[in-house]
């Protein structure tokens, strides 16, 4: 069976701001419909993604800010970061962990957690090595945001 991952929905409290700050990321505006005073259905999709989030108004039940650990995968980290502070996005310095692990614990949306083993450093990975170096940024809402370099992906990818 073939499947692609195609829309995530993301809880918003305010759907305009919400667009504006995606917008404001270079994210493409799809949709942005309408249907009475009880939905509406803002579509945006990041530049060079297959697959877009949607946000509006009667579109999900999830608390405002509970998605996290949504990552873009970006060719270089620090280019993309740049980029992201130049449009005045609040972002964190690039990291990678010691052990090589994926980054997971991000902070933010009430998630504090890290796995066992995990030694967040500062800076890009020693290697360069393919998704060791991440970023971090999130919407208004809360919504965590993670930026992860891969310039050479997985075999079967």
């Amino acid at each position: 069976m073939h499947m692609k991952l195609e829309l995530i929905v993301l809880p918003v409290s305010d759907v305009d701001r919400a667009k504006a700050f995606y917008e404001s990321l270079g994210f493409r505006l799809d949709i942005d419909k309408s249907a009475g005073e009880n939905w509406r259905a803002v579509h945006l999709t990041p530049p060079g993604s297959e697959c877009s989030i949607i946000f509006g108004k009667g579109l999900t039940t999830a608390e405002p800010g509970s998605a996290q650990g949504l990552y873009l995968a970006v060719f270089d980290i620090e280019q993309a970061r740049a980029e992201l502070l130049g449009r005045g996005i609040e972002v964190s310095d690039i990291f990678h962990d010691a052990g090589g692990l994926i980054f997971h614990g991000h902070e933010g949306g009430g998630i504090t957690h890290k796995l066992e083993g995990q030694t967040r450093k500062p800076g890009l990975h020693p290697e360069r090595a393919s998704y060791g170096s991440f970023a971090t940024f999130h919407d208004p809402d809360g919504n965590g945001w993670v930026l992860q370099e891969i310039q050479q992906r997985f075999p079967g990818r």
